[in-house]
């Protein structure tokens, strides 16, 4: 794995973790679901609202990309 593949990674899944924490606590807080569910939940609600970070090469390099359900298109980081 290159170095930006490794921080692709690394920004998916810390997105994902933080949005999954905060879904957790707010589901387990203003929902009525119990036990299994809340986490389930969040897991889903986090998996759809979590941006996709790639790494691709192009003809100037390897660069990172980012693509997110809030922002229109493919948004080029660093």
């Amino acid at each position: 794995m290159t170095k930006l593949q490794v921080r692709a990674f690394l920004f998916q899944l810390g997105c994902f973790a933080i949005l999954f924490i905060l879904a957790r606590f707010i589901i387990a807080e203003y929902s009525g679901l119990t036990g299994i569910w809340i986490p389930l939940t969040a897991f889903i609600v986090a998996t759809l609202i979590a941006p996709q970070f790639k790494a691709l090469k192009t003809q100037n390099g390897e660069k990172l990309f980012m693509k997110w359900i809030f922002i229109k298109g493919i948004k080029e980081i660093g």
